[in-house]
């Protein structure tokens, strides 16, 4: 079935092969979306591809290094003639490299700049020019309660993430213009293959299904802003709000003893 055969929506997820990515790919299926998938692990895609059999929806592999423009902008325009316009895309893709005062490597932050930012400035320019030009679509950055406030061992990963927010929050007045809905997505901790590695506390970590259901929902929603689970994220955000001097003495407690 085609995009010309269907006036079923279609959405484009980076990040796709694990984690939150592929349980929202299998809830947007399960809603009757066509979904593109993507993510560097082909297998992986087509294991997730396979298991949207008996939904009501389907999934299409559309494997992919986003920190690769042209092979970015290859795979959106593969999408576009087989799937029809993107309506909704989710900027997914990213990862966590956890960095240290001793030891710090410039590498760690080269690494995570690269795919956590610029492999999602390399999706806007594949998706933005077909979304003005139409005036419509939708877009869902991804990034984290942890751009909110410098946390320890977070240092990369928490630059790229603020990075992302307020990226976001720049193009958000210009894409209103233009008839797209930009929303940034800023989950807390999420049970995943990514969190299963944490050596630290995560309070209020949440199922990945549960986290996928609110996912979802805030992308039904009008909120500019996507955030959960709520307990954490309006802890973060108090954290933010506080003065440097009681914002650090909450930190310190979070390092890591050696």
């Amino acid at each position: 079935m085609t995009a010309a055969d269907t006036k079923t929506p279609c959405a484009w997820i980076t990040g796709a092969s694990s984690g939150l990515g592929h349980a929202l790919a299998l809830r947007m299926a399960k809603d009757g979306w066509r979904v593109a998938a993507s993510a560097r692990t082909a297998e992986a895609l087509d294991d997730l591809a396979s298991r949207a059999a008996d939904l009501k929806g389907e999934i299409h592999a559309y494997p992919l290094d986003v920190t690769d423009l042209d092979a970015v902008k290859a795979t959106v325009a593969a999408i576009h003639d087989a799937m029809g316009a993107i309506d909704q895309a989710v900027l997914n893709a990213g990862t966590h490299q956890p960095v240290q005062a001793a030891g710090l490597r410039a590498q760690a932050f080269r690494d995570l700049i690269d795919l956590n930012i610029m492999g999602t400035v390399n999706c806007l320019e594949a998706i933005l020019p077909a979304m003005i030009e139409r005036r419509g679509g939708a877009i869902a950055v991804v990034s984290s309660v942890a751009g909110f406030r410098g946390l320890p061992s977070a240092a990369a990963y928490g630059m790229t993430k603020a990075g992302l927010i307020n990226m976001v929050e720049a193009l958000k007045p210009e894409l209103d213009g233009y008839g797209i809905h930009l929303q940034i997505v800023n989950p807390g901790f999420v049970r995943t293959p990514l969190t299963d590695k944490n050596t630290f506390p995560m309070p209020f970590l949440m199922e990945l299904d549960d986290a996928a259901e609110a996912f979802y929902r805030g992308l039904r929603s009008n909120r500019y802003e996507i955030i959960f689970p709520r307990r954490l994220a309006w802890l973060m955000k108090l954290l933010r709000l506080l003065p440097a001097r009681l914002a650090f003495a909450v930190t310190r407690r979070l390092v890591r003893k050696t």
